[in-house]
């Protein structure tokens, strides 16, 4: 390569063709050195009288010369290494657990890079960037199969791994959600299968092309996930949240709003195969972590939906079976959907009078009277003689602040500093499921999901590295210290 750089031919080159050609030819460079490495390894690696396995059975007939084909990020090399053997037993390579080499043809360079790209995009889209990048082709089957094993070792690192302890002044925030993931068939949970398979004995779809309304029930597995940050207090007042709509009201032009809190240390976690009570459990691990005496304010914010209460009954019995004192608050996005949908049954246009009543209404509950605004809303329903389409529209609004009323003290969440709306949990489902799983065409198997997943919330934790790192230390574990019978040292 340096001697076809420095021919006179090469002077015709444009940049761009020889950025091509030094990338093409670079890669077969690396390959060979990383091959001629390989090749010294094999003529170095001291021959030894005996091996002893797991099973404390000697391998004492040594054959050198036995091949294995690896392919690495540079392209495919082959490893010659010695064989132990003994009759009617596995052989065994020493080799093999000085390079941990994986159980497969591919290297932990490639699972690496399938984990990374196959996060990213579509699983097609991660096998075209391997194949520009180191030069080699996977299958698409295999490229998942490597996704779900490089994801294997997840829950155990953070089950191992504390988060440093906040200041016990700080607020500990949790939240959780839930996500569909459209499913094969053969992975939705066994009720909503049961849905689509009768779905199918009567007829399937209506339309062959797509979807009739309604039929995208029975295709989707739900994804339930959590967070848990520090969110330093920031007192605020009503007037903070939401300005006076009484046009009376004169505004103090030097005041500032304050205002919210600010995440810090944000971490996710979410899982389609695991129940509701295994993703709770797992947040409320990491908050314990952050705070093991309970000494802080645990703030747990939910969006008050109705699919949302086995969650908030998950939580509440996580928290009493730990003895810790949690603070539920309803996501105020949420209550001023319900506001709105009331606002309209009163007024026709948009403009200043419907927004005056909704934030008439909205201060009352954020001044932790929520009692008074049902009654309020209920006087002005009878007052202005609705039809019953509006009345029963008013009336579900009010019953929804009725029975989330417990959730509603947003004037000691004010006053206290805390958030009082669910954003980082619903950044956290756009971020981890929809922009990922739930793309276009995509037909999910249940550990593809899973572990795509958890890696992706892994890496937006920051500790995808770290992680990897502890992952191939396991694998070394695994693969060939559970071989033999003495201690086998791995390089750092």
């Amino acid at each position: 390569m340096i001697g076809d750089l420095a021919d006179p031919v090469a002077d015709a080159l444009t940049h761009h063709q020889l950025e091509d050609m030094i990338s093409t030819r670079g890669l077969e460079v690396m390959r060979q050195m990383l091959q001629d490495h390989l090749d010294l390894r094999s003529i170095r690696e001291p021959q030894r009288k005996e091996v002893v396995d797991a099973e404390n059975v000697p391998h004492r007939r040594v054959e050198p010369g036995h091949e294995r084909l690896l392919t690495t990020v540079f392209g495919t090399v082959t490893v010659t290494r010695i064989a132990y053997r003994a009759l009617g037993c596995a052989n065994l390579h020493p080799l093999d657990a000085d390079l941990n080499l994986p159980t497969g043809r591919a290297s932990h360079g490639i699972r690496k890079q399938a984990a990374v790209e196959a996060v990213r995009g579509s699983f097609d889209d991660a096998r075209a960037a391997i194949a520009r990048r180191c030069g080699v082709g996977i299958g698409k089957a295999n490229l998942e199969q490597l996704v779900v094993a490089a994801a294997a070792d997840i829950d155990a690192y953070y089950r191992r791994t504390a988060p440093a302890a906040a200041d016990a002044k700080v607020p500990l925030a949790l939240s959780f959600d839930g996500k569909g993931i459209v499913m094969r068939p053969k992975d939705l949970r066994e009720q909503t299968r049961k849905m689509a398979e009768a779905k199918q004995d009567a007829g399937g779809n209506a339309m062959k092309t797509r979807l009739a309304a309604g039929e995208k029930n029975g295709r989707k597995r739900m994804a339930v996930l959590g967070a848990v940050w520090d969110s330093p207090a920031a007192p605020r007042t009503v007037d903070d949240v939401i300005t006076d709509p009484d046009p009376d009201a004169e505004p103090d032009p030097h005041t500032e709003r304050a205002d919210g809190p600010k995440a810090r240390n944000k971490w996710l976690t979410g899982s389609v195969a695991d129940t509701i009570a295994d993703v709770v459990s797992a947040a409320f691990d990491q908050a314990e972590d952050r705070d093991p005496d309970y000494e802080r304010d645990w703030v747990v914010l939910v969006d008050g939906a109705e699919p949302q209460i086995a969650q908030i009954a998950q939580i509440q019995a996580e928290a009493l079976v730990r003895g810790v004192d949690i603070h539920i608050v309803c996501d105020l996005i949420h209550v001023l959907e319900y506001l709105w949908k009331a606002a309209w049954c009163f007024h026709n246009k948009a403009g200043p009078d419907i927004e005056a009543f909704v934030a008439r209404h909205a201060r009352t509950i954020l001044a932790g009277s929520s009692a008074r605004c049902v009654t309020d809303l209920r006087h002005a329903a009878k007052t202005a003689a609705l039809p019953d389409d509006k009345l029963a529209t008013v009336e579900k609004t009010c019953t929804y602040l009725e029975n989330k009323r417990p959730w509603l003290r947003y004037d000691t969440a004010l006053a206290k500093g805390w958030p009082i709306a669910t954003g980082i949990i619903e950044g956290a489902c756009r971020h981890l499921v929809k922009d990922r799983l739930d793309i276009t065409g995509a037909r999910w198997s249940l550990k593809g999901a899973e572990a795509v997943l958890k890696l992706r919330a892994l890496i937006t934790n920051g500790d995808f590295e770290a992680y990897f790192a502890w992952h191939l230390r396991r694998e070394h574990q695994r693969i060939h210290q559970a071989r033999y019978q003495e201690e086998l040292a791995l390089a750092a």
